[in-house]
């Protein structure tokens, strides 16, 4: 068996190009109108790498040997693994074999949140922004996770008046494996002011990415920025992040927008140019600066790596 890495999207059967917009495109707008969609997945790995952002959520079991290229992190999952996506977040898959399989399920906020007031999607340690999406299976908890996905796709089938309820229950138990290999620290919730002025500055920040157009540059970019943005002084904002977090809001502004210019040079094949503007900079040199001084690469250079 061919063992190089191979790019793939979780997709539908390998169809040809004009069926496969054609089915793309219905299977998006039923997914609009219906809240959600489960399906299995069983494909080869031709398909080129889409890394962007999706616009569901989404939860998957992988039993395909892949790395996950998630924001500006790899992850590889040599054997069945849990994976928690959102909408907000860019991710692609690399596969090492010469099939994608297992299960899939997208879903929106709205769906899940039908019968439900409590926080949103977003705070959920699973899906929050920062958080660790991929959880590896043992083989017991492969099996079970299996069978609640087989459980979610026959129900999807079924005229069952009450049949959304019971997929927003199986989606919770799949939520609720994930969340009991979560860390205890996880859970905790900010508990002053300096932690809860913190969280919202890297909401705020993070909100921005991924970069998909490169017309529409950022625009908070400085402490101050985000600091009037959130209706505070720049002084009290700086003093907040140092304190929960140990490190100033610049540095939490650079380390974003250097892992941003990566994927971007790793992910697409913008000139250095266009990626400079998208990230704020309004001239290529500058861009050029600033990478080299917090990488030792100049852009080309990293991306020739």
């Amino acid at each position: 068996m061919n063992n190089e890495p191979v790019a793939a999207e979780a997709a539908a059967p390998v169809l040809t190009a004009d069926q496969s917009c054609a089915t793309q495109e219905q299977s998006t707008q039923e997914l609009q109108r219906r809240g959600f969609r489960a399906y299995e997945v069983d494909t080869d790995g031709t398909s080129g790498v889409a890394y962007r952002r999706r616009d569901f959520y989404k939860v998957a079991l992988m039993t395909s040997d892949c790395t996950v290229h998630y924001a500006d992190r790899s992850i590889r999952l040599p054997g069945t693994s849990l994976m928690f996506a959102n909408p907000f977040i860019p991710y692609s898959l690399e596969l090492h074999t010469s099939r994608l399989t297992g299960y899939s399920c997208l879903f929106t906020e709205a769906f899940m949140k039908e019968n439900d007031r409590s926080e949103s999607l977003q705070q959920s340690p699973l899906f929050k922004v920062g958080g660790s999406p991929i959880f590896p299976l043992s083989a017991e908890q492969a099996t079970y996770v299996q069978s609640i996905f087989q459980k979610i796709l026959t129900e999807q089938g079924t005229g069952y008046l009450f049949k959304n309820d019971l997929i927003r229950t199986y989606l919770q138990l799949l939520i609720h494996e994930a969340l009991r290999m979560q860390p205890a620290d996880t859970f905790l919730q900010p508990k002053n002011s300096a932690a809860r002025i913190t969280t919202l500055f890297l909401e705020l920040l993070e909100r921005q990415f991924p970069i998909e157009n490169p017309e529409n540059p950022l625009l908070l970019r400085t402490p101050g920025d985000f600091a009037q943005q959130l209706s505070m002084h720049v002084n009290h904002l700086n003093r907040a992040v140092k304190e929960a977090t140990g490190k100033s809001t610049t540095a939490h502004i650079t380390e974003r927008l250097v892992g941003e210019a990566k994927a971007l040079l790793h992910h697409t094949d913008w000139d250095m140019a266009t990626i400079g503007y998208g990230l704020g900079f309004e001239y290529a040199s500058y861009f050029n600066i600033f990478f080299k001084k917090h990488t030792g690469l100049t852009p080309l250079a990293f991306r020739k790596v």
